[in-house]
């Protein structure tokens, strides 16, 4: 008893010396407490207060009778959500766009980041960054818009392609196999040069004394970059990975709904599309149903963000945990 007594009373003491360590870091930090505490409450707020709604997937869920008062139905709109005939179309499209857009889309930025590295003529190099980085910054309807334009059957791109051969002179946004292509392409050109920052700050941290020791080797610019500078991010790499997979089943609605139409559901529909379909456009929204289907999409991301990280760790020995 007297053993268990001063068992407690350590574990007690040891609790309040980490709560005085925590409130002497607050106070020795505390202007930068104050600028996170924004972000904590949106995150509090809209992230994990919001997942309290995720209980209406298991109910007839009506807006006039509530949460409290709408009839449990259990995982009926789930199953209902795996029988759907569209079930098999939503499921390809989304894993075709997204594993297409970390299949091309992480080596494009990955060899930017590179090549970026190498240029010695600052003046080049911040204008080349700068053409990059822009279409970040661009509204994602002015960017649909240019799309539309560049790929309609007089545009530059239609012209260009059909003057090779390769399509006839049409509007490619009317051919439901053409929209894939479309799409991860487009969202490359968005993405790449806003996403290389990552790569270039961790090439910025690569040891010099690596690339020096190869000069007196001999070693060349693709001999350095091989045996040196991949491996030195190779950890930064894995880590976007994995939360690029972590995102797999997440293909943004905007762009679908601004880019598709009737003609091409086929190729075009996404799981976000769907949602937005069912439960906002429609004259009758189905609130439980599309939940159900949104949590789905979150259960197998996190699914797969864990199978990742333990592949990854396994492998590299770098992960997210």
């Amino acid at each position: 008893m007297r053993t268990l007594k001063a068992y407690e009373k350590n574990r007690w003491e040891l609790f309040m010396g980490k709560v005085a360590k925590l409130k002497r870091e607050i106070k020795r930090n505390r202007q930068l407490y104050w600028m996170f505490l924004p972000v904590l409450i949106y995150f509090l707020i809209f992230h994990y207060g919001a997942m309290y709604g995720s209980i209406i997937a298991f109910m007839d869920y009506k807006p006039a009778t509530g949460f409290f008062h709408s009839d449990w139905v259990g995982l009926k709109h789930f199953i209902r959500f795996f029988q759907d005939p569209y079930f098999g179309r939503l499921l390809k499209n989304t894993l075709t766009i997204s594993c297409s857009s970390i299949l091309f889309g992480m080596p494009a930025t990955i060899i930017l980041a590179l090549l970026l590295n190498e240029i010695r003529n600052a003046k080049f190099k911040r204008v080349v960054q700068t053409v990059t980085y822009l279409p970040h910054f661009i509204s994602l309807i002015v960017i649909c818009g240019m799309i539309k334009e560049f790929v309609s059957a007089d545009g530059l791109i239609t012209l260009i392609l059909s003057h090779l051969g390769i399509v006839e002179n049409q509007n490619l946004l009317m051919v439901p196999e053409y929209y894939k292509p479309i799409h991860v392409i487009s969202q490359i050109w968005q993405t790449m040069g806003w996403d290389s920052i990552i790569y270039l700050s961790a090439l910025a941290g690569i040891d010099q004394e690596q690339y020096e020791a190869a000069d007196l080797d001999g070693a060349g610019r693709f001999a350095k970059m091989r045996y040196i500078t991949l491996p030195s991010i190779m950890p930064t790499i894995s880590v976007m990975l994995i939360m690029r997979v972590g995102n797999v089943m997440s293909v943004g609605y905007e762009k679908v709904i601004l880019l598709y139409n009737t003609t091409t559901y086929e190729s075009a529909d996404v799981f976000s599309s769907y949602i937005y379909r069912m439960g906002l456009s429609g004259s009758y929204p189905q609130f439980s149903y599309t939940t159900a289907i949104g949590l789905v999409q979150s259960v197998i991301n996190i699914a797969l963000v864990i199978i990742t990280n333990q592949i990854s760790k396994k492998l590299k020995g770098s992960s997210l945990w």
